[in-house]
């Protein structure tokens, strides 16, 4: 329950943001994708739990057996305001503990920072947003919007239990909900020796592809022209060397436009390198927003040495810029070329939205409230977020887990990475921009 104190005027959401983060991250939620997950009854049982603290109803919303998301709604004092989604998710990629200095899902406080299995993706920001809430009820007040809450289910296997479901069965729980903010976005990066925000206003599109070679069986020991397993190896190394070329949306021209300024050079669309190599910690992320990519990620054929299998099957990864999705897929088939079928095993949409409008100014002038000299960007996400499962409502979404990063922390390498953790002070900062966004009174 909430504590009692003397005077709740005086608190502040960073009173409980580090007990709530470290109580996630303890609660095991891993999601090894095919439906196959362990913890996330448990964790949407312990949101559920603040939420009603924090004066909300919340719902649970069960799409398979093991498979819950939460959503709660918070009614906001400006009665003209449409609705904002906040979200998150509480599954996480899994971590194999011999490979890590600490348990990572001990949650160990060191070294200033929380050490754990989702403590960046994300945990960290499911803690900021139920700590502020909790706070603006310990304090009396409400958020200018209504909110809709939502922790989902299965978001590091594409949200098909979790985000994508409740869309599809309960589009009626967002009923009125315009806009949206949740994960990646908002995180700081050294840019030229001076500190920007990144807010994600755009994300590639995904594409999960299973590939089947069909080939004539034999026997091992002849000459075999027609084999399977030969023909998907040629497909996949096409797919995986192919160099595909830059593209610029409006996001990341703007991204790397405003970093050209920022170093006092003309951007050359030519060569981006300058921009990027300022970028510091984000340059990688940045990077890969700038081109289609297409990773062969498997491959699975035969059951004998002198056994020439009938066919042969092997998985891509391919994440694609907007407005080239439907191009880009068409290069894949060519590059696979005849006798490899294509089957999609997941899509789903690229996101681009404008780095205008009130939210977005509204986070702007809340981050530098609380950091006046950074400026603030906009930029893509290489992969995906439940933002496009709210898509499909209309609902706009923007990334937004705003915090201030030491500038040698390699904060982006610790999304699915070995020892993730979180600095405190970067949660601590993080609610307070949060509850500034909020407009509460």
């Amino acid at each position: 329950m909430v504590e009692n104190i003397e005077n709740p005027a005086r608190s502040s959401p960073e009173d409980r943001v580090v007990e709530i983060c470290r109580d996630l991250i303890r609660i095991d939620t891993t999601n090894r994708g095919g439906n196959v997950s362990v913890g996330e009854p448990e964790a949407a049982e312990y949101c559920a739990r603040l939420m009603t603290e924090a004066g909300m109803t919340p719902r649970f919303f069960e799409s398979a057996p093991g498979r819950v998301s939460v959503v709660g709604h918070l009614p906001g004092w400006d009665p003209e305001a449409p609705g904002l989604v906040i979200h998150g998710h509480t599954d996480v990629v899994p971590a194999e503990a011999d490979e890590w200095s600490v348990d990572p899902f001990g949650a160990e406080l060191k070294d200033g920072m929380i050490w754990g299995r989702g403590a960046v993706d994300m945990k960290g920001m499911d803690a900021m947003v139920l700590a502020v809430l909790l706070h603006l009820v310990r304090t009396g007040r409400r958020p200018r919007r209504p909110l809709t809450v939502a922790f989902f289910a299965d978001e590091e296997a594409g949200g098909v239990y979790g985000a994508r479901w409740v869309v599809d069965h309960h589009p009626e729980v967002f009923d009125g909900c315009t806009e949206a903010i949740s994960e990646v976005g908002g995180f700081s990066t050294e840019v030229h020796g001076s500190r920007a925000y990144l807010v994600q206003t755009a994300e590639k599109g995904l594409a999960w592809l299973n590939l089947t070679a069909q080939g004539a069986p034999g026997h091992g020991s002849a000459p075999h022209p027609d084999n399977a397993v030969t023909r998907l190896a040629g497909a996949m190394t096409r797919i995986g060397g192919h160099e595909w070329p830059l593209v610029y949306t409006k996001t990341t021209r703007a991204l790397l436009e405003q970093v050209a300024e920022i170093m006092g050079v003309d951007f050359d669309e030519t060569d981006p390198t300058p921009q990027l190599d300022a970028l510091g910690q984000a340059r990688s992320w940045v990077a890969g927003t700038l081109r289609t990519s297409s990773n062969p990620t498997g491959l699975t054929a035969g059951y004998k040495h002198n056994v020439i299998p009938s066919s042969a099957t092997g998985t891509v990864d391919v994440r694609l810029i907007p407005g080239e999705e439907e191009s880009a897929l068409a290069t894949i088939a060519e590059l696979a070329g005849p006798g490899v079928t294509i089957e999609p095993e997941h899509r789903d949409v690229a996101l681009e939205t404008p780095f205008s409008g009130d939210l977005v100014e509204l986070m702007i002038a809340s981050l530098q409230a609380e950091d006046p000299e950074a400026q603030v960007l906009p930029f893509m996400l290489g992969g995906g977020t439940d933002n496009k499962s709210l898509s499909r409502l209309g609902i706009t979404g923007y990334g937004f887990a705003p915090m201030r990063l030491p500038a040698d922390l390699a904060f982006t390498s610790l999304f699915h990475g070995i020892d993730e953790r979180v600095p405190v002070d970067a949660l601590e900062f993080g609610c307070r921009v949060l509850e500034r966004m909020l407009e509460p009174r």
